[in-house]
């Protein structure tokens, strides 16, 4: 089974070299870029396409990675030569199912994978269409576990999915920038001791919570004891923090409700 990865991105490129180290991919992959010159190293990895047609006609699963103003172009470009029984990918949410079956009517998916990809634990989201049969289904599955989990989500669950899996990680450097950044000003330890106890203390956090099923209110029980310190720090982020996040993501969700809209007005 040969894979076309169309887009050579920061998406593409860890894609190319996530299914380059897969046992699970046995076919070819091939690659395709608007800048041919941006590629043209890759030969020893991948065969290289003039074109995305080209690509196209030899590919058994057709992989979009570009942004939602170039789908349409991508999809006239494929339209003639993508093959009856292909399965075409889009890594964008933002354009729907139906938009795309304007321009091309086939099987297709969309898979949204998290940056986490690059460390083998990605919680890869795909949502398919209409013509996907469980075989195909499958076969998509089987493809993307390369990178970590893949959970399947309908299409309009796709967004707030999302934000819970691929914006995660932004959301989640973030908030311990912020605890770091407020924890050097009650200490003398070095800004970079600071940022390694808290990351290894989060990495620990989440393995144990994994390791032996525990939700997040029993970490804090075990850790929080009446009276005690801790309960003062999670009586502080239990009141205060519920607006932060209730705002976070009512922005989030508005500004992908924008693109989504944006995105589809391309199409004309």
């Amino acid at each position: 089974m040969n894979i076309g990865i169309i887009g050579y991105g920061s998406m593409g490129k860890m894609l190319l070299e996530s299914f380059v180290r897969s046992e699970n991919v046995t076919g070819g992959i091939l690659i395709a870029n608007r800048t041919r010159e941006k590629i043209g190293h890759l030969s020893s990895m991948a065969t290289v396409c003039g074109s995305n047609a080209d690509l196209a006609s030899r590919s058994d699963i057709i992989i979009m990675c570009v942004r939602p103003v170039d789908i349409r172009t991508v999809l006239e470009d494929i339209r003639d030569e993508i093959r009856p029984d292909a399965i075409l990918i889009s890594l964008n949410g933002s354009v729907s199912f139906g938009t795309i079956g304007k321009i091309l009517r086939c099987k297709t998916c969309k898979v949204i994978p998290s940056l986490t990809a690059e460390t083998g634990r990605s919680q890869t989201l795909v949502c398919h269409n209409d013509l996907m049969n469980d075989s195909d289904k499958e076969t998509v599955k089987t493809l993307f576990e390369c990178m970590g989990n893949v959970t399947v989500l309908p299409e309009d669950e796709m967004g707030m999915g999302s934000e819970l899996v691929s914006c995660m990680p932004g959301f989640i450097a973030s908030v311990f920038d912020v605890i770091c950044d407020s924890a050097k000003k009650h200490t003398s330890i070095p800004e970079e001791q600071i940022v390694s106890m808290v990351l290894n203390t989060l990495c620990a956090t989440g393995e144990l919570m994994i390791d032996k099923g525990m939700t997040f209110e029993e970490v804090v029980d075990r850790v929080a004891t009446k009276g005690g310190i801790t309960e003062e720090g999670t009586k502080v982020i239990y009141e205060k923090f519920p607006a932060i996040s209730d705002e976070l993501f009512e922005k989030t969700l508005e500004k992908r409700r924008l693109t989504a809209r944006k995105a589809e007005e391309a199409f004309g």
